[in-house]
């Protein structure tokens, strides 16, 4: 909370709590002797006191209306822009955002017009309180604006995040300066500041009225009406207090100050081996972790806390590795694997059964809860990067975050925090639970993040590639190593896909780079830009993850309208003063994976494979030998190889190498990033014209995978691979070698067999454009459908198979019975 804010909170705590000054039953204190021989006097004194309050407040009403003036500004233009193809805002965000400004400029504008004569002609039968009883009396506009004004504020906040020039609209409102002072210039404020000036002025107007009832003598016409207007206003002040700021508590911080709470979130806490859903609330001068406390139904949720630490006594000191919290339990990757398939399925699921005649209310609720069931466990053992913190005077506590994006928000929130001259605390059991008894009405992120807790009405985010291209970067105040990371929302929690290369000792970096991210329910793009560091001696070991410095960190709603054009849209993302510069753009997935044949056949991409092989007179083909050959001489041991786009460019430039059959391949391949290799890999397979586990067999790999018998199972899926053509199956035996290989470095690349096979699983069994149609065949665009997720289990079966020889496979007479 602003400065400002707090100094409006504290006068109404005054108008609220000041029982002196007024009593509806009883008279006003004036705190003046009202005798006959000294009134005449008296009054005269307060007549001109009257004047003198009335003046003050015309002024300060005239700045009031030059502040909404300024905000109905952009309003108009943002309306008219709302119907043309490119809108800043849709019409739903603009109403929401300027909900009833316009009412409560019309009201003080006449208000003021009405009361601005009465002031310059003054005598001591001039009355004003009409026109006060007349401004109370439409106070329910302010109530309307008070129930919007958290959802105005958020989609504010929300649209300058995923809009570049709404974001440049919002933070420069021009505000005109009263007409008749000296320095008349136009003054520049957010937006947000300016949507917090109606709650302030009804708290000021109500603090006038005090003052106006006190230099008015009861015998004035204005005393009852001024007093009528005062009665309205504490009414609806005391009913709207707790919607003004609900973060007001009745605790304060040992320097008398009101805490406030900063920042809330849920949080896997690792208590004594075991994972812990946690909602962690940073207050002004304490971290408190608490966890929900089980309630009869009907009944109110409550808070139960579990620890809390001083901000003046909390360090991030590493740990000892022979600390018990470093050993961390972890699901095997397959069953994370398979939480991700039950959700998918019991999606697809709730939606058939919605979209059924028949479906049932209850039926859809016991699947939602069990979806709720999964999420919620695949949220609790997503998260692997530490965050740990530590208690000077006692324990020390780790929490798993999902991406160093949240961890470096936890890390700079608490930073900040401590720069202030903090004390150490400590809460009486009292106190303690009056703060945690006030958390459930404090906090700011109300639900965990699965999609159960979000309404049908909501996105289920984007399902496709995204194309970004990461341009350049400014506002560096030294030179240094830099370079960028993205990433992307999936199931609850973010994962990087792509990093830029390293611009080396500049201020200005221009990378330039393409990437094309795969997308998976995905409705947030997060842009994080570190410095390198390449002296060993002055590595950052944060805990052995990280080891570079974040130098600034942003991100961007992918709101599906704006993504969603064939166009590039350009973005500039502001982060720590530093400014990058990128361009997206969106395919849904059955338009990036449709397999095109290519019309060219002497190439190699997008021409059947028996094709290149003959020509090539080869087994295998050579672009498949040579990048394998590549990322296992120099990329085994990179983190998330295959998994990490390359840049799209180079990927580009490696294709047409490959066409060409250009002389130079080995030279490029030798010089190009390990993750373009890997991408142009991925790429061949997605581009030829059928898959390489081939159209006809699709159908009989999809009965086969799902086979409970192990013995029938084994059958059917190795009779299936002698089914395969020779130049077929001998490149997927080169291949499932090579994921082989690339899997048992897992714990240095991060990349397991299930890692693996998500990555090729649709790559080298899905369907060609032709077969989607067929009966037997359903292309759902959630790359999560059930299609999906069954070719991923088919690659990974054969990943988790003992080595699998052609010789042996083809003498083998063992064949499943079944016509494929």
């Amino acid at each position: 909370m602003e400065e400002g804010e707090e100094e409006v909170l504290g006068l109404l705590d005054k108008v609220l709590e000041d029982e002196d000054v007024f009593d509806y039953e009883g008279d006003m204190d004036l705190d003046m002797p009202c005798t006959p021989s000294v009134f005449k006097g008296e009054t005269e004194k307060g007549l001109e006191m009257k004047k003198l309050v009335l003046s003050g407040f015309l002024a300060s009403e005239e700045i009031y209306i030059n502040q909404l003036d300024a905000l109905l500004l952009p309003m108009r233009p943002l309306k008219a822009t709302a119907t043309t193809s490119k809108p800043v805002l849709t019409m739903e965000q603009i109403e929401t955002i300027f909900y009833k400004i316009q009412d409560i400029y019309e009201i003080h504008k006449e208000f003021y017009d009405a009361l601005y004569p009465n002031i310059q002609q003054w005598d001591d039968k001039v009355t004003v309180g009409h026109l006060f009883q007349k401004l109370a009396s439409q106070l329910g506009v302010y109530k309307a604006f008070v129930d919007n004004y958290k959802m105005a504020v958020e989609t504010v906040e929300k649209c300058s995040q995923s809009n570049s020039q709404f974001q440049k609209i919002s933070e420069n409102v021009k505000v005109k300066g009263p007409k008749d002072s000296k320095d008349c210039t136009t003054t520049t404020v957010n937006m947000e500041a300016l949507l917090y000036k109606p709650i302030d002025r009804v708290t000021r107007s109500t603090l006038v009225l005090h003052d106006l009832l006190k230099h008015t003598p009861k015998e004035h016409p204005d005393f009852a009406l001024l007093q009528d207007a005062l009665r309205i206003s504490q009414n609806f002040l005391s009913s709207i207090n707790e919607d003004i700021d609900p973060r007001r508590t009745a605790v304060t911080t040992p320097k008398g100050e009101v805490r406030q709470l900063v920042k809330d979130g849920f949080l896997v806490e690792v208590s004594e081996g075991t994972r812990k859903l946690r909602h962690v609330f940073l207050f002004t001068d304490l971290l408190l972790c608490a966890k929900m406390k089980k309630t009869a139904v009907g009944r109110h949720q409550q808070y139960e806390c579990k620890w809390y630490i001083p901000l003046a006594d909390l360090t991030f000191q590493t740990l000892d590795d022979s600390d018990s919290c470093t050993h961390v339990q972890t699901l095997p990757e397959h069953e994370i694997e398979e939480m991700k398939i039950k959700i998918s399925v019991i999606k697809n699921e709730i939606q058939k059964e919605k979209k059924s005649q028949k479906g049932q209310s209850r039926n859809v609720d016991r699947m939602r809860k069990k979806m709720n069931e999964q999420e919620s466990c695949l949220l609790l053992h997503s998260p692997t990067i530490p965050f740990r913190i530590h208690n000077k005077n006692g324990k020390s506590y780790l929490f798993l975050l999902s991406s160093d994006y949240e961890r470096s928000e936890w890390r700079e929130s608490i930073q900040k925090l401590q720069k202030k001259d903090l004390q150490s605390c400590v809460l009486s059991s009292l106190e303690l639970q009056v703060l945690t008894s006030s958390c459930f009405k404090l906090r700011t992120v109300h639900n965990i993040p699965v999609t159960t807790n979000k309404d049908d009405e909501e996105s289920s985010g984007l399902y496709g590639f995204l194309h970004v291209i990461v341009h350049s970067a400014t506002g560096f105040k030294e030179s240094a190593n830099l370079y960028c990371t993205l990433e992307v929302d999936s199931f609850g929690y973010f994962v990087s896909k792509a990093k830029t290369r390293v611009f080396r000792d500049t201020t200005e970096p221009h990378w330039n780079e393409e990437f094309e991210i795969e997308l998976e329910g995905s409705q947030c793009l997060r842009i994080l830009c570190y410095e390198k560091c390449y002296d060993k001696t002055k590595l950052n070991k944060d805990d052995n993850e990280i080891v570079d410095k974040i130098m600034g960190k942003g991100q961007v709603q992918l709101d599906p309208q704006t993504v969603q054009s064939k166009n590039w849209h350009v973005d500039v993302i502001e982060m720590n003063g530093i400014k990058v510069e990128f361009s997206m753009k969106f395919t849904s997935r059955d338009l990036s994976l449709k397999r095109t044949p290519s019309k060219k056949q002497s190439g190699v991409f997008g021409v059947k494979i028996s094709v290149v092989t003959k020509r090539e007179r080869s087994k295998v083909p050579y672009i498949v030998r040579q990048c394998i050959e590549e990322v296992e001489k120099r990329g085994i041991d990179e983190v998330g190889i295959y998994r990490i786009s390359g840049v799209a460019t180079d990927i580009q430039a490696l294709k047409a190498a490959f066409d060409t059959n250009t002389k130079d391949i080995l030279v490029m391949l030798s010089d190009m990033d390990i993750n373009a290799i890997a991408g142009t890999l991925k790429l061949y397979f997605r581009e030829l014209p059928e898959p390489l586990l081939t159209d006809r067999l699709y159908p009989a790999f999809m009965e086969g995978i799902v086979l409970s018998d192990p013995a029938a199972k084994e059958n059917c899926m190795m009779h299936l691979l002698r089914s395969l053509p020779d130049p077929n199956l001998i490149t997927f035996l080169t291949l499932l070698e090579h994921l082989k290989r690339v899997a048992e470095k897992e714990p240095v690349n991060k990349m397991s067999l299930h890692n693996l096979a998500t990555v090729f699983g649709p790559t080298l069994l899905r369907p060609s454009e032709a077969e989607t149609s067929k009966p037997h065949i359903t292309l759902a665009s959630d790359i999560w459908s059930h299609d999906v997720m069954a070719q991923v289990q088919v690659l990974l079966y054969y990943l988790q198979h003992p080595p699998i020889s052609f010789a042996e496979l083809k003498r083998n007479t063992l064949y499943f019975s079944t016509d494929v």
